[in-house]
Order: C-alpha cells, then sequence, then structure tokens
C-alpha cells in the first residue's frame, strides 16, 4: 500500500451534522438529480455582457422565469434545485435571496443560497442576516462567498461571523473560486488554494470549491483531498448554448481543448483528488441549458461515481433529507 493509499483510507467522514432542518426535507424520484448551482437573477453589478435571451429571461418576473425553470428542470429530471442570491443584499433582506424566493414560491424543489458579504459586518447586519436565517429555514441551504467579485480573500477575518452562523445552522459556505464573469473581478483572491486556509481554521464549517477552481484545477483537487470538510462543484466549467454543447457531445470523443476547457486536466484533477463522494453536480444555468450540461458530465463523470456525484453528495451537504 503506498502512502496516498494509506492516507486515503484513514482520513474520517466530513463533520456533517445529523440535524435535521424542519421542511428542507425533498423528494427525489429516481432518475432525477439535485443541481446545486444556478441563478435566477442576474441584478449584480459589473458582471460582462450575457446573450440577449440570458438577460431577458433573468430580468423577467418572477412567474415567467419560473415557469421557464420548471420546463429546463423537467427536461433535465432535476427535482431539486439551489439557486444563488444577489451580491448587493440589505435591510431586511441582507442575504439577497429575496428575488429568488419569489422564483420558489413557483418552482416546486427550488431552495435558496444566501450571500456572506465581508464588506457587511455591522451588528444590525449579521442580526439581520439571522432573523432572514430563521424566518426562512425551509429555504436556506447554504451561504455563498462571491471570491475576486468582492475584493477579500475566504480566509480574512471579516468572513468570520458568518462561519459562526455557518456552523450554529448547519450552513455549508460555498465560495466562487477561478474564472470570473467580470472585468473588475480580482482573480488573486479568487484562488482555490486559499480555501484550503479558512477550511483548516474553521474544521466545523462545511466548504464548497465552486467551479472547481477553474482553470486551477489540482489546486482545488488537492484541497479537496487533503481536508475533509471541503467539496467542490462543477457548475460553470463549459459555457455555451445546447446547439453547441450538442456538437460536442456528437463527436467520437470529447475533444482534450476547448475555449476555457481542457478536459484532460479536469479529468485528472478528479483523478488525483480521488473524493467523488465529496464532488456535486451544478450547471450555473442558465449560462449553461441544463438537460445537455447533465450529458456533457455524464460523459466526463465515470459511471459508477453518478449516483453520487448527481444526487446523493448534494442530499448529505446541504441536509436535504
Amino acid at each position: 500500500m503506498t502512502a496516498t493509499s494509506a492516507a486515503k483510507e484513514t482520513r474520517q467522514p466530513g463533520l456533517l451534522s445529523n440535524e435535521r432542518i424542519p421542511g428542507r426535507a425533498v423528494s427525489l424520484p429516481p432518475g432525477t438529480i439535485v443541481d446545486t448551482h444556478i441563478h435566477v437573477v442576474h441584478g449584480n453589478p459589473d458582471l460582462k455582457p450575457i446573450p440577449v435571451e440570458m438577460e431577458q429571461l433573468t430580468a423577467s418576473p418572477p412567474e415567467v422565469k419560473a415557469r421557464r425553470l420548471r420546463m429546463d428542470m423537467e427536461q433535465a429530471k432535476v427535482a431539486v434545485a439551489l439557486a444563488m442570491g444577489q451580491r448587493e443584499g440589505q435591510g431586511e433582506d441582507p442575504l439577497g435571496i429575496q428575488s429568488s424566493l419569489q422564483v420558489a414560491a413557483f418552482v416546486p424543489g427550488l431552495k435558496v443560497i444566501g450571500i456572506a458579504d465581508p464588506r457587511r459586518v455591522t451588528r444590525n447586519h449579521l442580526q439581520a442576516v439571522e432573523r432572514q436565517i430563521e424566518r426562512e429555514r425551509d429555504k436556506i441551504v447554504a451561504f455563498k462567498g462571491y471570491l475576486g467579485y468582492i475584493h477579500f480573500g475566504p480566509e480574512d477575518s471579516r468572513y468570520v461571523p458568518y462561519l459562526k452562523l455557518a456552523a450554529k445552522y448547519n450552513l455549508p459556505v460555498i465560495f466562487h473560486t477561478g474564472d470570473t464573469w467580470s472585468f473588475k473581478a480580482e482573480q488573486k483572491y479568487a484562488h482555490p488554494l486559499r480555501v484550503d486556509e479558512v477550511a483548516t481554521n474553521h474544521p466545523e464549517v462545511q466548504f464548497v470549491i465552486a467551479h472547481l477552481g477553474k482553470p486551477w484545477f489540482i489546486d482545488a483537487a488537492q484541497v479537496v483531498w487533503k481536508n475533509n470538510n471541503v467539496w467542490a462543484d462543477l457548475a460553470g466549467l463549459y459555457v455555451g448554448d445546447e446547439k453547441s454543447i450538442d456538437e460536442l457531445l456528437r463527436q467520437e470523443r470529447l475533444p482534450d481543448v476547448m475555449p476555457g476547457l481542457v478536459i484532460s486536466d479536469l479529468k485528472n484533477a478528479l483523478g488525483y483528488a480521488g473524493r467523488y463522494d465529496r464532488i456535486v453536480y451544478g450547471s450555473d444555468w442558465p449560462l449553461a441549458p441544463m438537460a445537455v450540461y447533465r450529458r456533457f458530465f455524464e460523459a466526463v463523470i465515470p459511471k459508477q461515481h453518478h449516483e453520487a456525484v448527481f444526487r446523493t453528495n448534494a442530499v448529505r451537504l446541504f441536509n436535504l433529507t
């Protein structure tokens, strides 16, 4: 037995709570999956342009967005989807989730993720955050930190109040890592290696490296491999419309290099981490169409790990049972 395999065998399970959150349990019919990373709002400042159809969709009334989301979820067999909040939450909506909750009212299975903003750590703001968590405990499943977009590293002490709330309410903390959709973002804050420090110092909290740190896949994989309380999602690794992704899937084999994605780097990182029990699926909808993005990753992830990556890992991480 090698030192590496021995280390993997001796690692203990992560510190996941067995607490049942009232109203958070969901129904997952056979064959359905959990999409852990979508967006139903687009009001964040400083973003690069997105396709007109997506812009129109995210600017639509809640019931219109909900109708399209339900249709896409049904086509992709997504039973549960987790929607990111807006960065500029204030007042009695400090987590930036109110717009997403309006859509969730029309979409069974839609849960929301609140924003952890290190620029807002006053006592009043944090008290408002806790009140909102208490009001929406059946809908809020995690915090999200927008590394890069907000110029703070995950190890910054101003995240600590949110980490304490995350531990108290059994909420994982998702950190955006890697490439950003903004010219004003600063990438140095979004490198996945920075998650190692905060994960090491806060073992009571579960952390998710969003986007597997793209393009720093191996660095992200090392942080997942080393820490029992670090996971990664696969959202937004390839942005394209249904036609372009479908054309890729029709090829005899996926090309190794595509604009913005090196498939061999991704596969090597997943193999290096060896932790398919800590990888969760996400699409980054509407930047990628749900059904064909699912098929894309079904072609990338070894079949024996599909049940874990597309379904059971997310149920365990986000306390959905």
